[in-house]
């Protein structure tokens, strides 16, 4: 019988929810805070969690973040009352296998449910070609992301560590997969860990494992990524939001190729080959002294950049034609293309989400749809008239002047519109815009968290 961890602080829905799955022989228990929920988690396994987005004492984003660094295979699914895809990228970017909106259509839920813990349960299906990754990867037809993809197979058989370097959205862990998946590390394991959803006293943990009693919550002995990637290969995304002590420890990690669990004196042997992404100038960072000179030059011994979207528009017809492919199948539609002027709209999109935000547009428009062709109605506004989105933004934001450039002395909506407005002017580099506002990059990433800010 499948366990499941229901949270939410509604007991009226977690009681419906509990009897609906409890009909379908599921094990069910439920955990009304956060705080019971990770003691109870810590206790149990479960085959599955459904947690709310807004609870009590905590997020749904920072629970998602314990969850991931307590039993990082479980699958977690979001329930929301709010309907939005930006919000559902930043769930599944944190590492909740799906989400589901409030008012929970109980069929649906029960579907859902039994698709993930299912999916839990079979071993992994290794992709059968390396043009398509996980079902969700294309290539493209423009000569600077064929010249990618070139590099990616020049370094792949090699032990070389790489830098991945590419605007969010991208698909920076697609190209780490695909130089996995042609390397002679193949059949080994390729191990995936994004370091800016890491929680900042976890990290060595998550990282490197840890023994029972190392420190408060440690009830069990625990590998770590690096135990779990052994042999195989470890993609470090967002490697610079590691702080600088877990820096030196990887730094070590990787030259002696020995790992130690926190809170144990043994040295364990440790085979893997790093891949890591930033969407930042790792370089940039360097001087700035917000990373490692010495780890960087140990990562780059081979860099890619990913050129963003709006750069090869030649790739944009190929990828919503999968992206509508998709969505057929996940909502059970029949779009076949685009009209026109809804072409027109995409093609003079700038796409500054790239792949992810374009994927999730055409999901939409394919919900959206009413016969098989979408047109420019299926869009939203922001897409169909971004000119005006952006002058609305304009003439909404707050004029600040130097003299209030302080976060500290700030009111609320002001320092959310300082915070806008200064990383736009960063150029969307968000460690620049951190150190023109005076605090470290993770406040900064707290901050965009906290006021929901989405660029």
């Amino acid at each position: 019988m499948s366990k499941v961890l229901i949270i939410d602080d509604d007991n009226f829905i977690c009681e419906i929810l509990k009897k609906h799955l409890q009909n379908h022989k599921y094990d069910v228990q439920i955990a009304y805070t956060g705080k019971s929920a990770e003691q109870t988690i810590k206790k149990s396994n479960f085959d599955l969690i459904l947690c709310d987005f807004r609870l009590p004492d905590t997020s749904g984003l920072e629970l998602l973040q314990k969850i991931r660094a307590i039993k990082q295979e479980i699958p977690v699914v979001i329930m929301t009352a709010y309907a939005d895809v930006r919000m559902a990228v930043k769930l599944m970017k944190m590492g909740a296998s799906d989400y589901i909106t409030k008012p929970i259509q109980q069929e649906e839920l029960l579907s859902l449910i039994k698709k993930l813990v299912k999916k839990e349960k079979q071993p992994k299906p290794q992709p059968t070609h390396s043009t398509y990754i996980n079902g969700d990867f294309i290539i493209g037809d423009s000569e600077k992301i064929k010249h990618v993809i070139k590099l990616a197979r020049r370094v792949a058989p090699t032990n070389m560590s790489v830098i991945i370097g590419g605007e969010t959205g991208i698909g920076k862990e697609y190209i780490a997969r695909f130089i996995h998946e042609n390397s002679l590390r193949k059949d080994k394991p390729f191990v995936a860990i994004d370091c800016g959803a890491i929680p900042k006293d976890l990290a060595n943990s998550v990282l490197f494992g840890h023994v029972k009693g190392s420190f408060t919550g440690a009830i069990s002995d625990k590998d770590g990524m690096f135990q779990k990637a052994h042999g195989g290969t470890l993609f470090l995304d967002e490697i610079g939001n590691l702080s600088y002590d877990i820096q030196l420890k990887l730094l070590r990690a990787i030259q002696e190729r020995v790992v130690s669990r926190l809170g144990d004196d043994k040295l364990f042997q440790n085979d893997i080959r790093i891949i890591a992404a930033s969407n930042d100038n790792l370089l940039s960072e360097v001087h700035n002294n917000t990373f490692r000179e010495d780890l960087y030059h140990r990562l780059n011994e081979f860099k890619i950049e990913i050129p963003p979207l709006r750069e090869r528009p030649e790739d944009i017809d190929v990828f919503v034609k999968h992206f509508i492919s998709m969505a057929n199948n996940e909502l059970n539609r029949e779009v076949k293309g685009l009209t026109p002027d809804a072409k027109k709209i995409i093609m003079e999109y700038s796409w500054y989400g790239n792949l992810r935000e374009l994927k999730n547009v055409i999901k939409r428009a394919v919900l959206m749809a009413d016969g098989e062709m979408l047109d420019q109605f299926c869009f939203p506004e922001e897409i169909t008239y971004p000119q005006n989105y952006d002058r609305q933004n304009r003439t909404e934001t707050i004029e600040i002047k130097a003299s209030d450039s302080k976060l500290k002395n700030a009111s609320y909506e002001i320092e959310k519109q300082l915070i806008i407005k200064t990383i736009r002017e960063a150029g969307f580099n968000k460690s620049k815009a951190a150190r023109i506002l005076n605090i470290d990059r993770k406040t900064l990433y707290n901050k965009l968290k906290l006021y929901d800010i989405k660029l």
